[in-house]
């Protein structure tokens, strides 16, 4: 007979009615395909209409405190089209990360009949979530905010109002990317207009009063830098979660049971998707996740043999970890 282990009952064959599948209502009726995604969170939806304001305040400090008044029309026109455009890819970016779904479970799919239908062979488990009522998947959580079971979810980012997971990583990375980058050309448009009104008449360097463009600048500085080094550090983190193919939460609960990984490539061109080519940077272009068959659902325990001696304290962290699942399993007898 195949153990069992330590966080499950032991010589006890788990039938589908252990899920309590009759309190999950049956699955609702799938919508049309690219129906929007959205999440109804007060402290998101304010945290995005902020990062709007503030690109759209450099917008305006860049266009008409700078660049517009410059007699150097080449050095505006250049400026002007490369900030506009890194801009524009910026919120296009945050808008797909926000209204993309980033890769949620089927609400309510824990029912009788899709557990019979996985066929589970002796030595596999599913796993259920109890606040969501869903069958979850390797490496899927529940997000509170969300309400649902995200795939290979890395965080909840309330800036883009929607979590990070496996179909919307990409436009997340972008943002982050965009955003720094905006940040340092605006840290150095400033830095090149103080050191040219310093040798100029400050009233022929701006539109507005000298006390008014200072102000401005001193303002765009302090945003510039401060999501200069936050996007910067958010960026090289994702970066780092995807080469490593281990997300936020999976980092955090560091898993007794080792998983095998993708190499770090495979892991970045199916997140950005594809071989490299230019729509790694488009944030119109999104990655190709192929839909979860019925294996996908289906977790393994590692057998008898194979299987060390679980010390207490390991125990302790692993019933932890499922404090919030049920599961149902088959086993040899």
């Amino acid at each position: 007979m195949m153990l069992i282990p330590t966080h499950h009952f032991r010589d006890i064959e788990r039938k589908p009615e252990y899920l309590q599948p009759e309190k999950c209502a049956p699955p609702p009726y799938p919508g049309p395909a690219g129906t929007m995604w959205f999440i109804r969170d007060g402290c998101g939806i304010a945290c995005a209409i902020v990062t709007w304001f503030l690109v759209l305040y450099a917008e305006f400090v860049v266009l008409f405190v700078m660049l517009i008044p410059s007699r150097d029309y080449v050095y505006s026109i250049i400026n002007g089209i490369l900030f506009n455009l890194l801009a524009f890819l910026a919120l296009a970016s945050h808008c797909r990360a926000m209204l993309t779904d980033p890769g949620a479970v089927p609400k309510g799919n824990a029912t009788k009949e899709f557990i019979e239908s996985l066929q589970l062979k002796p030595g596999q488990v599913v796993y259920k979530c109890p606040k969501c009522c869903s069958i979850k998947p390797d490496r899927a959580h529940h997000c509170s905010v969300c309400k649902r079971c995200i795939r290979k979810m890395d965080h909840h980012c309330p800036w883009v109002n929607n979590c990070v997971g496996e179909n919307n990583q990409k436009y997340f990375v972008l943002f982050t990317m965009y955003i720094a980058l905006i940040s340092l050309h605006a840290l150095i448009m400033v830095g090149f207009h103080f050191l040219h009104c310093f040798e100029e008449d400050w009233t022929k360097c701006s539109y507005f009063s000298p006390p008014t463009t200072v102000i401005l600048l001193i303002l765009l500085c302090f945003e510039g830098l401060l999501f200069l080094i936050f996007t910067s550090v958010m960026f090289g983190t994702q970066v780092h979660s995807i080469c490593t193919d281990e997300t936020s939460i999976e980092r955090l609960k560091r898993k007794q049971q080792p998983r095998e990984r993708r190499g770090s490539w495979k892991a970045v061109k199916e997140t950005f998707g594809g071989n490299f080519s230019p729509n790694w940077f488009n944030p119109f272009s999104g990655p190709y996740h192929p839909a979860l068959r019925d294996e996908g659902w289906v977790r393994q325990v590692a057998s008898s043999d194979n299987m060390e001696t679980t010390t207490e304290e390991q125990s302790e962290e692993q019933s932890e970890e499922r404090k919030d699942e049920d599961s149902v399993e088959v086993t040899d007898e």
